[in-house]
């Protein structure tokens, strides 16, 4: 089969099932754009894993007159006892890399600053806050040993791990990454019925050519051709318009807007789109080719 007759047969078989090529374009079209921000998801979850875990910080507590930790019984740490720790953390380092101190003031002050669009700004009192110790390590698995050293010292109310706020955060951030990736898989099963339908129909409406085809001693390969190729370029169109949505999704959305809204956080880039591509790309030809070599198996046995 020359090259030239089987581009107008694929030319011409688009033409006459225009409706039907355009929705297959949607679908995918709409389930690789799914399935595509799934994987981005994913790859922005390790990207935040990897920039926040070398930031985490385990953050000592002290206590304060009239402090709601048991551990205080409500009197304030010393000034012997507060100098103690420091110097016990001094000696610390490393895993210990830099230690910062914050009073009861300057947290309140950073709080209102953070929710000053809130109504948590108006109602939280200075008293709620205490004086700390933020401690950030040369290892983000380094703060069980911090945690275990100061937890329950003297003048110690508290000791908490941003690294526990944080997995809980990349878990939920999880769940929702594979639930777009869920949602996109429905929708590749859409597409895959509605290749399997618009194969068939097409197949009906040309089976006059195809009988023709066969009484010249076409082989079943010969005739089936056309009709993969055909699922294969629409499929691959919208899967090149899912990549292209993708693309402006990250180079806009992300890159053009969040980035510079939360510049203290670490997005995925362009480059990211391009890593998931060959697998987007690479599903779609395949999920094409399989659906229509199964669809019209049955077809040509008739």
């Amino acid at each position: 089969m020359g090259a030239t007759f089987m581009l107008g047969e694929l030319v011409g078989g688009l033409r006459r099932n225009l409706s039907m090529a355009v929705s297959v374009v949607l679908v995918t079209m709409i389930s690789m754009y799914l399935l595509g921000l799934g994987l981005l998801a994913q790859r922005q979850v390790d990207t935040m894993k990897d920039y926040w875990y070398d930031r985490v910080q385990v953050s000592i507590f002290l206590c304060v007159e009239g402090s709601q930790y048991a551990a205080c019984a409500g009197k304030a740490t010393t000034t012997v006892q507060r100098e103690q720790l420091r110097a016990q953390l001094e000696q610390m380092k490393p895993p210990i890399k830099d230690i910062f101190y914050e009073s009861q003031a300057d947290a309140f002050k950073r709080f209102r600053e953070q929710f000053k669009n809130s109504p948590l700004a108006d109602q939280a009192t200075e008293r709620a806050f205490a004086d700390s110790y933020r401690v950030s390590l040369t290892e983000a698995g380094k703060y069980e040993v911090v945690v275990s050293t100061f937890q329950g010292a003297p003048g110690v109310g508290r000791v908490q791990d941003q690294k526990q706020l944080l997995d809980r955060f990349f878990a939920f951030m999880s769940v929702v990454s594979w639930g777009a990736i869920a949602l996109s898989a429905l929708m590749v099963l859409c597409a895959i019925l509605l290749m399997a339908t618009t194969i068939r129909q097409t197949a009906f409406s040309r089976r006059r050519e195809t009988g023709i085809m066969r009484l010249v001693g076409a082989s079943n390969g010969t005739i089936q051709l056309p009709f993969v190729m055909e699922t294969l370029v629409s499929s691959l169109l919208g899967a090149s318009l899912a990549m292209g949505l993708l693309w402006a999704t990250v180079r806009y959305g992300v890159g053009g807007y969040l980035s510079k809204a939360l510049v203290d956080t670490a997005f995925i880039g362009v480059g990211d789109v391009l890593a998931v591509a060959p697998w987007v790309v690479g599903g779609v030809t395949g999920v094409a080719v399989v659906t229509s070599w199964f669809t019209l198996r049955r077809y040509l046995r008739v």
